[in-house]
């Protein structure tokens, strides 16, 4: 090839001056590519990484990280203690839909590396039998789509991993009840079954044993009920559940990108001006759990309240519980500060009270 190009340059040289020379039609010019809404840093670096009091991002860097990514890197930067994880950017969101629904190249490397860095951190392997590393996958565009975009939590569980789970924090029940949550939630986001197929089989098995709230059940009833959600998968979806962490990861990575252009969430963008190139991120990131039991919680907290804008501390959590639970309602979240427990008063803690005992009969 060198040797071609050398005896190709000296032809060129030894024509007459003056005289030109006879050259093949160029080749059309490539189109050029279509300007990202988040441009890419150089080298294509897709993912950012944060946790154990640094991060790859900034708060000013919202337009590739999104909204969420940028507020996680700009906490693990000020040294709060944020769980480990990564964000791919919004630049991705973009190429995959440039490129007929394609990653760039290099993404998969980059996200090992984020995912061994996240595993190095915690201490834990990402599919590991023994030790196992377990993450939530979320959205986050640059504007707030509260509830448009998907969402998946305990990725990584599969049939090896949950008794991992198990040994290692001494409680099965809480094991067996988040590899239910999560084939629930990857069923329903990734493989497009819906969340009352396994809700039937739920209800029916309360019914039967006297139970009324999910926190009555026992381990040994959620070691059947996950027996028997993978066995409805399997009849409806037509094969089983996916058992690689690496293949669950892709999927929800890819069911992230997805709800991008899904119906509820062009119709919000729609409403409220946001365009479609922008994008949405996705943040990967270790699993802090709140349903282990009385001494955990799950809730969201704002620094004012959201509806009336006064700059204090506002916020909800439910004990044992995973964020689903609050979004479903069937629980009443509980005021984050004691003033404001005092400010909502007896008489509406007796309303609430009441509330979940309808909401569960």
């Amino acid at each position: 090839m060198v040797k071609s190009m050398s005896r190709r340059i000296k032809s060129i040289s030894k024509r007459p001056a003056g005289k030109a020379a006879a050259r093949k039609p160029a080749a059309p010019a490539k189109a050029p590519p279509k300007k990202l809404s988040a441009k890419a840093p150089a080298k294509s670096k897709w993912v950012f990484g944060f946790g154990n009091g640094k991060a790859e991002g900034r708060a000013d860097m919202r337009n590739l990280l999104g909204g969420k990514g940028a507020g996680l890197a700009e906490m693990a930067n000020l040294g709060l203690p944020v769980p480990a994880g990564f964000t791919i950017t919004t630049a991705v969101c973009t190429h995959y839909y440039e490129n007929g629904n394609a990653y760039p190249k290099n993404l998969q490397e980059q996200v090992r590396a984020a995912l061994a860095q996240v595993g190095r951190i915690t201490g834990k392997t990402f599919g590991d039998g023994d030790n196992p590393l377990l993450v939530s996958v979320r959205s986050g565009a640059r504007a707030s789509m509260p509830g448009m975009l998907d969402t998946v939590l305990n990725l990584g569980l599969t049939d090896a991993t949950v008794e991992a789970l198990a040994k290692n924090s001494g409680d099965k029940r809480f094991a067996y009840d988040s590899y239910r949550r999560f084939i629930t939630m990857y069923s329903d986001v990734v493989l497009g079954l819906g969340h009352y197929h396994f809700e039937e089989i739920l209800d029916g098995h309360k019914d039967r044993n006297g139970y009324t709230l999910d926190t009555d059940l026992t381990a040994d009833d959620w070691v059947d009920l996950v027996g028997r959600y993978k066995e409805r998968l399997e009849e409806e979806h037509g094969a089983p559940f996916p058992q690689d962490p690496h293949e669950q990861l892709w999927g929800a990575i890819g069911a992230v990108f997805g709800s991008w252009m899904n119906q509820r969430a062009i119709t919000y963008r729609r409403l409220h001006g946001i365009p479609e190139s922008w994008g949405t991120a996705v943040n990967v990131q270790a699993m802090v759990f709140g349903n282990m039991g009385e001494t955990s919680a799950t809730g969201v907290v704002f620094t004012r309240n959201p509806s009336t804008g006064e700059k204090k501390l506002y916020g909800e959590f439910l004990i044992n519980a995973q964020g689903e639970d609050v979004v479903a309602g069937i629980r009443t979240p509980q005021e984050i500060t004691e003033l404001a427990r005092k400010e909502v008063g007896p008489t509406s803690r007796r309303w609430k009270r009441r509330c979940r005992r309808r909401s569960t009969s």
